[in-house]
């Protein structure tokens, strides 16, 4: 399908020279680089450079700078270490001369070993709900004009939001929950799949932070962006099938916020774990983003 071909061609990277790729940017709406796809793209830039099979289940970046959508990117590895289980790589996102994002990622093969995990909070399945896109669409004239074409086109990936009076597991906190998947097969590639959900991870995420302040993340007051971002993958899972991305904020202080995330499979197998701070600043007012949660 060529939205999905769109996807992947974005995360695919152009080679430059030895440890150097190249990647372009996709336009979201907010005027800069979203940044679930540097981070993306800085993944699989450090997964080019590691022999299979091992694969990533640790992957760390900060965000220094705002992206440029006009300019491409440009990506140096750095490797430190090729150990006897674990591979590390270092990444550093490059424009225009600056570094814009720094990225830790670590590889590990695949071994067998003590299994545990927590469980999937009881919530309506994506069948029961309805694609974010078309809500968008329904109410697309309440949205900026500026922005309107960007967040109704179509979409490599269904969003299906889960109502807040729905989510009886949380119920007045500041949580939210959205199932997704990649809406055609995609091929089997374990970094293919790796790459959308560290994608897909930054999507929607600090705006957890806002839920109980009554602060819109289209607040003109409102200066929202990501500090850093971690992912842990702990098993296998396919970006083509349903995934349940759980969402808190314990902690909002100091003009940042606090964000953590679980990725569960439909049968309740949880793949991953996520956590970020990010600059949650409003300006003009005394009270708003100080309230608690």
């Amino acid at each position: 399908m060529p939205l999905v071909q769109d996807l992947l061609s974005l995360l695919e990277l152009e080679p430059l020279e030895v440890n150097l790729y190249r990647g372009q940017n996709r336009d979201l709406g907010t005027g800069r680089v979203f940044g679930g796809q540097v981070f993306a793209q800085a993944l699989v830039a450090a997964r080019r450079t590691v022999e299979a099979p091992r694969e990533a289940h640790s992957v760390h970046g900060y965000f220094l700078r705002a992206g440029d959508l006009k300019a491409p990117i440009v990506y140096f590895v750095d490797r430190p270490r090729d150990g006897g289980s674990f591979t590390s790589r270092r990444v550093t996102a490059i424009q225009h001369g600056e570094a814009i994002f720094h990225l830790s990622a670590s590889f590990h093969l695949s071994e067998t070993g003590l299994d545990h995990q927590g469980a999937m909070p009881d919530i309506p399945g994506p069948e029961d709900l309805r694609p974010e896109l078309d809500m968008l669409r329904e109410r697309a004239d309440e949205l900026p004009a500026s922005i309107r074409t960007v967040l109704t086109q179509d979409r490599p990936v269904d969003f299906r939001l889960v109502p807040p009076s729905e989510q009886d597991w949380r119920h007045g906190a500041p949580a939210r929950a959205s199932w997704f998947r990649v809406i055609s097969p995609l091929p089997d590639d374990v970094i293919a799949h790796q790459a959308i959900l560290a994608y897909v991870s930054d999507y929607g995420f600090l705006p957890t932070a806002l839920l109980p302040h009554g602060v819109s993340y289209r607040d003109p007051r409102l200066q929202i962006a990501s500090l850093d971002h971690s992912l842990w993958m702990h098993r296998a899972f396919r970006a083509d099938e349903w995934l349940l991305y759980v969402m808190d904020s314990p902690s909002a202080a100091g003009a940042r916020g606090f964000v953590r995330g679980q990725i569960f499979t439909q049968q309740g197998v949880l793949v991953a774990s996520v956590a970020q701070e990010g600059l949650v600043r409003v300006r003009g007012t005394g009270t708003a983003g100080t309230a608690t949660a």
